[in-house]
């Protein structure tokens, strides 16, 4: 069997079933040419400039036997729809690895206490083993309680040692989930824009670190959201930050109209420095910047820097 056949070239075709008519121009490639050579096709009008199909039982049978396709409308259907199985990939292809079919949906969670939550109408317990995480598949039924706070995770290793920075979350109940796989995000601000939660995003302290945050949730998010900046900030871009990380940025990347004044306060910080700072630094403990934090009013999620 060779390869699927592409679905734009599909929704052409089938609009040829009925007796239609497309320009010449619209129908190209090998698949055309070879369904032209066995007759199947037919150019017509004066100069041979629209196609139409003149065999259809030998249409129906070059698709079986060419791709293993048996109704051409059920594979389109198929190709374009979310979330479709390979199940239904093989009953209308014989191919379970169509183009269009998701296999693997959903995004993981983590945290560092046990977190009662719904799925598929039961209840579920969050609390994964240390050096697990838990993975939500259908996470269209996947219900958290509401006043439990969504944090975002942009790094996997922040992710995965969320249990030594439980320090920075003493004032709220979180359940994390990761950004990445990012194949993934897409799913996870779905859900996201589903639920009544909170929602905070812990990232890098740099210019990509906020525009990440403003274009993949703030923006869909509203005031649900907050960008997430620990006690000392300042003092940690100024000791451990990256000044070509500054510099490589700063052409890339120019977040303006911030929606947050906490985030204005760290863009200032950031341009203050000339440098960003990983979310990773904070991997290492409280003692390492516990004497530096500055005693300024706590915003809703997180204290200015």
């Amino acid at each position: 069997m060779s390869d699927s056949l592409l679905l734009s070239l599909a929704q052409k075709l089938v609009q040829l079933l009925n007796g239609g008519t497309l320009p010449a121009s619209q129908l190209k490639g090998s698949v055309v040419v070879e369904l032209l050579n066995e007759g199947i096709l037919y150019k017509s009008g004066k100069r041979k400039n629209t196609i139409q199909l003149i065999d259809r039982p030998l249409f129906d049978l070059f698709l079986k036997t060419r791709f293993g396709i048996n109704d051409l409308q059920a594979y389109i259907e198929v190709c374009t729809k979310e979330n479709a199985t390979r199940a239904e990939a093989v009953e209308v292809s014989g191919d379970s690895k169509l183009n269009k079919v998701r296999t693997f949906k959903g995004f993981l969670v983590n945290t560092y206490q046990p977190i009662s939550c719904t799925l598929n109408g039961s209840e579920m317990l969050i609390n994964p083993v240390e050096g697990t995480f838990q993975f939500i598949y259908d996470f269209e039924n996947f219900v958290p309680p509401a006043h439990i706070t969504i944090v975002g995770i942009e790094n996997p290793e922040s992710f995965r040692f969320i249990a030594q920075q439980k320090y920075l979350f003493e004032n709220i109940k979180p359940i994390f989930v990761s950004r990445y796989p990012q194949n993934q995000s897409k799913d996870l601000i779905k859900w996201l824009q589903t639920i009544p939660n909170d929602y905070l995003h812990f990232g890098d302290f740099d210019f990509a670190g906020i525009n990440i945050y403003l274009s993949e949730y703030q923006q869909y998010l509203g005031r649900r959201s907050r960008f997430f900046i620990p006690k000392s900030t300042d003092y940690l871009i100024e000791k451990f930050g990256n000044k070509n990380r500054y510099d490589n940025q700063r052409l890339n990347y120019a977040p303006a109209n911030l929606p947050e004044l906490a985030l204005t306060t760290l863009l200032n910080v950031i341009h203050k420095h000339k440098k960003g700072l990983d979310q990773e630094v904070f991997i290492r403990g409280l003692d390492l910047y516990q004497n530096h934090t500055l005693n300024l009013n706590p915003s809703r999620y997180s204290n200015p820097v």
